[in-house]
């Protein structure tokens, strides 16, 4: 079993990016750029690397490999992502993994790209890459290249892959240490807990609990895969509820969404991670989420009031106190407007981004961050 915390350090030790590894300091996935970019670094590092492993590692600076750390991305659908931009898509997987000495809120982002013996390309235009484009790497960079120059032979990184991961495998000190700096040091404030399941995996979960109806939530909730030092699940604002047998672990989220300062909590998705006899384990995820549906009128109004306190906020107007208190709501609430089928509510919020993470309240930028997974995870979900 493989610990990614070390995994992630040995790469950064071998040596600079290269045919097998690349590193971000963050990922911008809110535009086509971003996205564009992403997928070709993804089906860069899986064209040149057909029969070994490929990563990329999010939350590094690039010029001395400071880890800085990035958000926490909670989409297990990214892989549908990248399967609507390319054909022959790798099997991609994106984890979040803990560092010491970084915020509850702050990972290190973990990319692996399963070996794929079929030569991926782009089979429709995303920002300046056409379809058709194929990518490999040469050094530390993606570069467009003919077809015939993939080699699906290709095996000059598979000892040095192999190496990395077999010097990255988890032992009784690493698990236990984990375990005790989760518990003790990083959530000494909240309820804490931990489960064993088949004598081989440790989950970790810590929470602000709650009884409603004599059913247990959770609120700034994270849950944490010990052994592989992976965050499974951080929020700073939604609740989820915890189930558990003695094999599987079952994940529910729940959203905050209400207009008017009327709240209600809707179910978002559910995960469950199913762990078997043979050290292995299988994480499933289904959207749940049923959005509301509101006045089409009112919406209307809200959507325009909403914009007039963008616009305010662009050109420095002071706001009344009353617009202080719609601003924690205005990214939850574009979102409302988003799902009852304003469309360019969801547009209007990402270009609001910089104003929002400069404003003077960070709950206002936090509940941007919460508002736009909420709808990535839509997107993805329906993405083909």
């Amino acid at each position: 079993m493989i610990n990614k915390r070390l995994l992630i350090k040995n790469l950064l030790a071998h040596n600079d990016e290269s045919s097998f590894y690349d590193k971000k300091r963050q990922l911008n996935l809110h535009t086509k750029e971003g996205k564009g970019k992403f997928v070709k670094h993804i089906c860069a590092l899986s064209n040149s690397n057909p029969n070994n492993n490929s990563y990329i590692v999010v939350g590094v600076e690039d010029h001395d490999n400071e880890i800085i750390g990035t958000d926490f991305y909670d989409d297990s659908r990214i892989q549908n992502l990248v399967n609507a931009f390319l054909i022959n898509p790798p099997r991609i997987q994106y984890e979040n993994v803990p560092f010491p000495h970084l915020a509850k809120d702050r990972v290190v982002g973990l990319v692996t790209i399963s070996p794929n013996a079929k030569t991926s390309y782009f089979k429709k235009n995303v920002h300046t890459i056409t379809a058709g484009t194929v990518f490999i790497r040469r050094g530390s960079n993606s570069l467009p290249v003919d077809t015939d120059d993939v080699n699906p032979e290709n095996t000059q990184n598979t000892d040095t892959v192999t190496a990395i991961e077999n010097s990255s495998h988890n032992s009784i000190e690493y698990t236990l240490e984990g375990v005790m700096d989760f518990i003790t040091n990083r959530h000494k404030d909240m309820t804490a807990k931990y489960k064993v399941f088949k004598e081989l995996f440790i989950v970790c979960w810590a929470g602000h609990k709650k009884v409603v109806k004599g059913k247990t939530y959770f609120s700034r909730v994270d849950i944490e895969l010990i052994n592989e030092q992976v965050k499974l699940f951080y929020s700073a604002l939604d609740e989820v509820s915890i189930e558990y047998t003695d094999d599987s672990f079952v994940i529910t989220e729940y959203v905050a969404l209400g207009l008017n300062d009327k709240t209600s909590y809707y179910p978002l998705e559910q995960v469950s991670i199913n762990f078997q006899d043979n050290g292995y384990y299988k994480i499933e995820s289904a959207l749940l989420f049923e959005p509301p549906q509101f006045n089409r009128k009112m919406m209307f109004h809200i959507y325009n009031s909403n914009l007039v306190l963008l616009d305010k906020l662009q050109k420095g107007i002071p706001l009344s106190e009353r617009e202080k208190k719609d601003m924690l709501n205005l990214p939850h609430t574009l979102m409302v407007c988003y799902l009852n089928g304003f469309t360019e509510a969801r547009y209007k919020l990402i270009d609001a981004k910089p104003l929002l993470k400069a404003y003077h309240e960070e709950a206002v930028y936090i509940s941007f961050k919460e508002a736009m997974r909420v709808m990535r995870k839509m997107k993805y979900d329906r993405a083909q």
